[in-house]
């Protein structure tokens, strides 16, 4: 594969050999490569500003600034990095706080090679990948709070383009973390279809990726 269309990452791990055996699988695939690396939050902001990679692995509990700070920091200068938090714990809090952050998935470190790696694709096709059950309940913990804040603003949702019935069936899905056959699967509609309302649903909502979408939705109530 040409280098150029290889998807380029950055592991962020304060344990040498944790990276070294993500390296390994990583540059084992014909459609990715490492591209840099960090041992702590800091290093992992710096790296990742020298390098713009397409995503970082980031591990949450690390020196000098934690991973969902880091994520945070990345996120607010580069939003359209991908973010994926990798932990051993699957921790409510952890998958919460990485949510609030902008992280775009967050997956256990006894993930098994081919999760691992199928996860890396969808997230840098704007899918987010939140499937542990610890994932669930943040999930529906963040859709909560946002919505208990929606409601002490006023202000009307107001789109150019109101979505269609169908669109906002997409975008709940979406919501819930399900890849594109998932949500053919469900709505019983082509896979390109699929892919079509997503276009629309971008371009009504004016982002770039699921996860913005997604965020709006949870922030404007359009998703339950």
């Amino acid at each position: 594969m040409d280098v150029k269309n290889k998807i380029r990452i950055v592991l962020a791990d304060d344990q040498a050999i944790v990276r070294q055996g993500l390296k390994y699988i990583i540059d084992s695939q014909a459609d990715m490569e490492v591209i840099g690396e960090a041992a702590d939050g800091e290093t992992a902001v710096v790296v990742t500003k020298d390098t713009i990679p397409d995503v970082i692995l980031m591990d949450i509990q690390m020196p000098n600034g934690t991973g969902i700070e880091a994520t945070q920091r990345i996120v607010e200068l580069m939003p359209c990095i991908k973010v994926v938090l990798l932990t051993t714990f699957d921790v409510q809090d952890y998958v919460f706080d990485g949510i609030r952050a902008g992280a775009a998935g967050y997956l256990l470190k006894d993930t098994d090679m081919k999760e691992l790696l199928d996860g890396i694709r969808w997230v840098n096709q704007g899918q987010a990948i939140y499937r542990t059950t610890m994932a669930s309940k943040a999930l529906a913990r963040a859709i909560s709070n946002e919505r208990a804040a929606e409601q002490n603003d006023t202000k009307p949702l107001d789109l150019p383009e109101p979505l269609t019935e169908r669109e906002i069936d997409v975008l709940q899905q979406m919501a819930y973390g399900r890849r594109n056959s998932e949500i053919a699967d469900i709505l019983h509609i082509s896979q390109g279809t699929v892919k079509t309302h997503i276009h629309r649903i971008f371009q009504k909502l004016s982002v770039e990726d699921r996860t913005q979408a997604v965020v709006f939705a949870i922030r404007k109530g359009l998703v339950k």
